[in-house]
């Protein structure tokens, strides 16, 4: 039975029917990742990404109080042109249903409305995670808690840069989150491709991967799975150059008082302008990236499982 808030394209509807890959794809990326009109440009190419690999994409909104499944051109357009567009975590989910209003949704939601959906593959740019300065703040990303309720894999670049990623790591071990390195030893750093931190799972194929989400899946039917794919090497920035501007950009943030979910979208602004664009063009390239493995794992998992998960 389809969820009540659920809304469902009928595309997206029926491959899930046929047990078809599908892909979902975050909203906030459009909404609050990078200014228009290149928003819609990324937007529109990661739906091609995933469909030039085979797969189906589903981009997830909340629009009108409704969870949108796939969305057409005009609600792509209308994400990414309004410029107070609620950022939509899974907290806020139930007064934007109550209220009929938009929001775009972030990893979590997103996690969240994929699952209810019955979508089993997710590809985004970075996770959240455990903030630095955490231990006095307390600023821990609904994104890992998500991670361990949803069982979706979620394909990414690691977790964005400006966050404590030692402590992210240990985070998603307390929380029983597999995280697998796809051709990788370490975690990504998001913009670079190495962090120093290493991962304790590796896999060589997305069939070894896809292998791996159907014995989780079939433990339990809970939690989901962080497949770690790095930047393309021609696309990423040195990790020491990308260092020194998030130090000025938080110090920066801690100056002006921003605080909770507002620091991610201004941190990320101000890399953009300290980078010269540069950050942008990397968060593009690894977003494309991910969407393709993403289209790969969902297809390889619609073939290796025999049965519903």
């Amino acid at each position: 039975m389809i969820h009540p808030d659920l809304d469902i394209a009928p595309e997206i509807a029926e491959a899930l029917e046929q047990r078809r890959a599908v892909v979902a794809l975050e909203s906030t990326i459009i909404a609050h990742g990078m200014p228009f009109p290149g928003n819609l440009v990324t937007a529109r190419a990661l739906e091609r990404m995933i469909r030039t690999e085979g797969a189906v994409p589903a981009t997830i909104a909340v629009l009108g109080g409704r969870l949108k499944v796939g969305l057409d051109d005009a609600m792509l357009e209308r994400l990414a042109q309004s410029p107070d567009m609620p950022k939509a975590s899974v907290r806020d989910l139930p007064v934007l249903i109550a209220q009929r209003r938009d929001g775009a949704t972030t990893v979590a939601a997103t996690l969240r409305i994929a699952a209810l959906a019955g979508i089993r593959v997710f590809a985004t740019g970075g996770i959240g995670g455990v903030h630095r300065g955490a231990e006095l703040t307390g600023d821990i990303s609904a994104d890992l808690t998500e991670l361990a309720r949803s069982p979706v894999a979620v394909v990414s670049a690691g977790a964005k840069a400006i966050l404590d990623l030692p402590r992210t790591l240990e985070m998603l071990e307390t929380l029983s989150v597999p995280v697998i390195g796809y051709r990788c030893d370490e975690f990504p750093a998001f913009y670079s491709r190495n962090s120093g931190v290493p991962i304790p799972m590796r896999a060589e194929s997305v069939e070894e991967i896809a292998a791996i989400l159907a014995a989780r899946w079939r433990l339990s039917d809970e939690g989901g799975v962080l497949i770690a794919n790095a930047i393309p090497e021609a696309e990423e920035i040195p990790a020491a150059r990308t260092e020194e501007h998030i130090a000025a950009a938080l110090q920066e943030a801690r100056t002006r008082g921003i605080v909770g979910k507002d620091v991610t979208p201004f941190l990320l602004a101000r890399l953009r302008d300290l980078t010269g664009g540069d950050s942008q063009r990397a968060n593009v390239a690894l977003a494309l990236n991910n969407a393709q493995v993403g289209a790969m794992v969902a297809i390889a998992l619609s073939v290796s499982i025999k049965r519903p998960i």
